[in-house]
């Protein structure tokens, strides 16, 4: 991933909070026949391993758990928070013009090598953790023994688990911090004048990046 040092995301707090939050991750890997792309659901265990490990199941149908070459890296992507943002917004547009559109965004990648997982009582192990962690903000949270046991057993044969431990782990916070004061200041203004959540986080980025960097 292109880094400049002003865009680099070094905190492992908010990384992790980054994927927590936005936990549908694009996993990459390699097989014989070349890149394999999948879009996958991850649970994120903190405590096992330096960095955590990523959990997650796939279909029995999706060849990618017969193609993972077992010494291969992969890296899987977490998208926060991104916004377009338009130079109309800027100071600088009227006083030189010298300003163009940019996209601002933050991201995660955890880099490991994924194992597969066919044992069935770690499949029901994380089945429950990742069904506890997302329907734990419901009024009536549903858990997996809710359902019959005999209609969740069929359901299990059907998928395989994926564990992947996170050897490295990179963000990047494009969030204006190479734009001028005034642009950045003018680029939350404008933000927060969107309807909609992405918007509103997007500017809270932005925010905060001013908010840990003394005025020039």
């Amino acid at each position: 991933m292109y880094l400049p040092p002003y865009h680099r995301l070094d905190d492992r707090d908010a990384l992790f909070s980054l994927i927590d939050a936005h936990p549908l991750g694009t996993w990459v890997c390699q097989s014989a026949g070349g890149l394999i792309v999948n879009h996958i659901p991850f649970l994120l265990d903190r405590s096992q391993g330096p960095h955590g490990t990523l959990l997650g199941h796939v279909a029995r149908a999706n060849t990618v758990w017969h193609e993972l070459h077992t010494a291969t890296p992969c890296v899987i992507a977490f998208q926060g928070p991104q916004a377009y943002i338009t130079p109309g917004w800027y100071p600088g547009k009227a006083e030189h013009g010298r300003v163009v559109p940019t996209w601002n965004y933050t991201v995660a990648h955890a880099h490991g090598v994924a194992n597969v997982i066919e044992d069935r009582d770690r499949l029901l192990d994380q089945l429950n953790r990742l069904t506890h962690a997302h329907e734990a903000r419901q009024a009536a949270p549903w858990h997996v023994a809710d359902a019959p046991a005999d209609f969740i057993d069929s359901l299990m044969r059907a998928i395989v688990c994926i564990e992947i431990p996170i050897h490295r782990l990179e963000g990047k916070l494009k969030a204006s911090q190479d734009e001028a004061w005034a642009d950045r200041v003018c680029t939350v203004n404008g933000l927060r004048a969107y309807p909609g959540e992405a918007a509103q986080a997007m500017a809270d980025l932005v925010q905060n990046a001013l908010d840990t960097h003394n005025r020039p």
